[in-house]
């Protein structure tokens, strides 16, 4: 089934949209989120939560690209979850690391001009990916996005 299907199955309500959303990216997303919390239970509830998430945003929204709209939620979701089991403690992970080094990067408050800021950054990391090489803008990916080691990236 497409992209394109799935979706008009979102908006027409009709739940067998979870089910091929479930059965295209299930690994996907699980990837994603076992990448970030290296933790089978929890990368399972994030996905659980990605396909509620996806049913309550679409409609109203229409993604053009449903894999990278359900791995930015999936992405997100982990995120959360990470911050979230390590609030009280701290240790040295990978996360902490890639957290570290994008750290000056992000802006912290939601405010217009943060925003306004944000976005910029966004068009100006598509620019310099896309003068990449091929296998340097897939270590950026594999460290900044899938959340790997620089063993591995590299």
């Amino acid at each position: 089934m497409t992209d394109m299907a799935i979706i008009e199955l979102y908006w027409k309500r009709d739940q067998s949209a979870l089910e091929q959303t479930a059965k295209l990216y299930g690994g996907y997303c699980f990837a994603i989120a076992n990448g970030i919390l290296g933790n089978r239970e929890d990368a399972e509830e994030c996905v659980s939560d990605t396909w509620l998430r996806a049913w309550n945003t679409i409609p109203p929204q229409r993604p053009h690209k449903l894999s990278l709209f359900l791995g930015k939620i999936t992405r997100n979701l982990a995120f959360d979850k990470y911050k979230m089991n390590r609030a009280k403690k701290r240790g040295g992970t990978e996360m902490n690391l890639v957290l570290e080094e994008l750290e000056d990067c992000l802006p912290t408050a939601a405010c217009v001009e943060q925003i306004i800021d944000e976005q910029a950054l966004v068009q100006m990391i598509n620019i310099f990916l896309r003068g990449l090489p091929k296998r340097e803008c897939d270590i950026f990916l594999l460290r900044y996005w899938y959340n790997k080691s620089l063993k591995v990236a590299l």
